[in-house]
């Protein structure tokens, strides 16, 4: 698809003058509106630290009638909005430029949650909610939102939203679309989307809630939600396993899926060099089991229904059964909940050490179940091999087919250099695979300014169509996160 001459493709947006961002602070007042540079600092790096932009004001608005309005001065002065959330997104999907053009619309001073109704299970919040303090509130009332993640204690509804965030319990419930029930933004002219009746059915054409998800605040900024909780576990049952090989965790994957799929809500695998980056340099984590192995799986049997049998006793007679067919090699079940815990902060705890432990490329891809376990193992010795000194670690949720696949870089490399030049090289040949499998270069974390020039690369020419379209349609000022998503034609 071609765009005129001043779409939002084409457009460059304004520098904020004095005069705007006066108007800005008007709207805000001093507890709303900071343009003071140590304030900002902290906003303007992405989570792993690849990009850092520039902005001249932070705007942090305590309601959807003050966002409507900053988005309407915003189009009025035609000046780039970057919607930002909690920062702890994994591709700089809220990380301005380095242009100094573009403001940063933060949701975090919207942090209230407004009903929690324990009989029909669903929650009322505002986009900035902190993810951990929603699943606090929903245990008060006896229910759960399902949905987790390592950042849970900074990363907020909007983002989530934003982002179509995964996590550790999509095997059973989901990504964020399937537990959103209904949701209000402000579109890019200022006008205000209200979307929050949870219908089951609405038949009126296109879904503008489904295209909120996911957008990564490319054509509207999400303000508020109504989630979808489901009722609080009466018991759990978390097990550490060894196993040989991917293929061998897949095996047991479809044995836990054939004899417990509805009581079985995560399974996530990793290998022994994930296990030792994180007791390395993650305090208070321990290796689960006093036996050696290169890989391992993590699983959780749950329950929620009284009527249902100990998540205990079905997993002990699971495991009887998988060691006998051969598909594991040792395992252990959490004696208490601390333990869970503490089985559950090593798989969350990977990118942290992994941070910590040097310079990696990080991609978040993903194929078919079936194709997983082939995928890790065919792909990962063709690039250590091709790039002496690297070393690959893949990782993630065996049952649905997200890897999260990492390139460590040689010890004593030149960091920019490397990133630029074989980083950049291993990058590409990694999504080229992904493609040959059918898969996805983007499993859970967005296209943000990270991976926006391979997603142009390897989409098909329709769907980048499609995409540039609808952000057309929506922001033909070209103001709603720039740069982000969706590639320029």
């Amino acid at each position: 698809m071609n765009c005129m001459p001043g779409s939002a493709q084409t457009m460059e947006n304004t520098v904020p003058d004095v005069n705007a961002l006066s108007e800005f602070r008007a709207i805000l007042g001093p507890k709303g509106y900071s343009d003071d540079s140590d304030a900002i600092a902290p906003w303007l790096t992405d989570w792993r630290g690849r990009f850092t932009g520039a902005s001249p004001a932070l705007l942090s608005p305590a309601n959807t009638q003050e966002v409507a309005a900053i988005v309407q001065l915003a189009a009025k002065h035609r000046i780039a909005l970057v919607p930002q959330g909690g920062n702890s997104g994994m591709v700089a999907g809220a990380t301005p430029d380095t242009s100094g053009r573009q403001l940063i619309l933060s949701l975090r001073r919207m942090n209230n949650i407004t009903a929690i109704d324990a009989d029909d299970g669903l929650v009322i919040c505002d986009a900035g909610v902190i993810l951990q303090n929603l699943h606090e509130a929903a245990a008060k009332v006896g229910r759960r939102f399902p949905l987790t993640l390592g950042g849970k204690g900074s990363a907020t509804i909007g983002g989530l939203i934003s982002t179509n965030a995964g996590g550790t319990q999509v095997l059973r419930h989901g990504t964020m679309r399937m537990l959103v029930a209904g949701l209000e933004a402000v579109l890019p002219d200022g006008s205000i989307y209200d979307a929050m009746a949870p219908l089951k059915k609405d038949n009126r054409g296109y879904d503008v809630k489904q295209l909120l998800i996911g957008g990564e605040g490319t054509i509207g900024v999400v303000t508020k939600a109504v989630l979808h909780t489901v009722p609080a576990l009466l018991d759990r049952c978390v097990i550490w396993a060894g196993v040989d090989s991917p293929t061998q965790a897949y095996a047991l994957l479809l044995f836990m899926q054939r004899h417990g799929r509805a009581r079985l809500e995560g399974f996530e695998i990793l290998p022994d060099r994930a296990l030792k980056t994180v007791t390395r340099h993650i305090a208070g984590t321990r290796v689960p089991l006093d036996t050696q192995h290169r890989w391992h799986a993590l699983m959780e049997f749950v329950q929620d229904d009284a009527a249902q049998s100990s998540p205990s006793e079905l997993a002990v007679h699971l495991l009887e059964e998988a060691i006998s067919a051969n598909l594991l090699g040792n395992a252990t079940i959490a004696s208490s909940d601390a333990q869970a815990e503490a089985f559950w902060k090593i798989r969350d705890s990977i990118a942290e050490a992994e941070r910590a432990a040097g310079p990696a490329l990080q991609h978040d891809i993903s194929v078919p179940v079936a194709a997983m376990a082939r995928f890790i193992e065919a792909e990962s010795p063709p690039i250590e091999a091709a790039y002496p000194g690297t070393k690959t670690l893949a990782f993630g949720h065996l049952g649905d087919g997200n890897i999260h696949f990492h390139v460590k870089a040689p010890e004593g490399a030149d960091v920019v250099n490397w990133y630029a030049h074989d980083g950049k090289a291993i990058t590409s040949h990694v999504y080229d695979r992904v493609r040959a499998y059918g898969g996805s270069l983007s499993a859970e974390h967005g296209i943000g300014q990270a991976k926006i020039a391979e997603f142009e690369r390897l989409a098909e020419p329709a769907r980048l169509a499609a995409l540039r379209a609808i952000k057309t349609a929506f922001d033909p000022l070209g103001i709603m996160n720039p740069g982000k998503l969706v590639p320029l034609a």
